[in-house]
């Protein structure tokens, strides 16, 4: 388990590293690009945007439903405290990704 913790982590760290480099790497050249050219990054950018937000979305969901219902099947009195918890944490979850689709149709408005 430490091992799979490790991976995700380096895997994480890696991704940020990207993210926040990538686009100073870029910086020159955008200068000089014309406006088609941006407009490929800006369709890129919010498809990866939402697939991403969506499938980390859903894995969120997945963990946090079962984890409640572990909960539940440990303790079946605390089920009623544990299902209202888990639909507000699962509401908070869906909100962030409704909030990746509009950042992305904001997006995909200003092609």
């Amino acid at each position: 388990m430490d091992r799979i913790k490790k991976i995700w982590t380096t895997l994480c760290l890696t991704l940020v590293n990207v993210v926040l480099f990538a686009p100073s790497a870029f910086a020159q050249v955008a200068a000089a690009d014309n406006d088609f050219s941006m407009k490929k990054y800006i369709a890129l950018a919010s498809g990866l945007g939402l697939a991403i937000a969506a499938g980390l979305g859903a894995t969120g969901q997945g963990k946090a439903a079962a984890a409640a219902m572990e909960g539940m099947a440990r303790n079946p009195s605390a089920g009623g405290r544990l299902f209202t918890t888990l639909i507000l944490s699962l509401a908070l979850i869906e909100s962030l990704v409704i909030y990746s689709l509009v950042i992305s149709i904001m997006l995909i408005g200003k092609l």
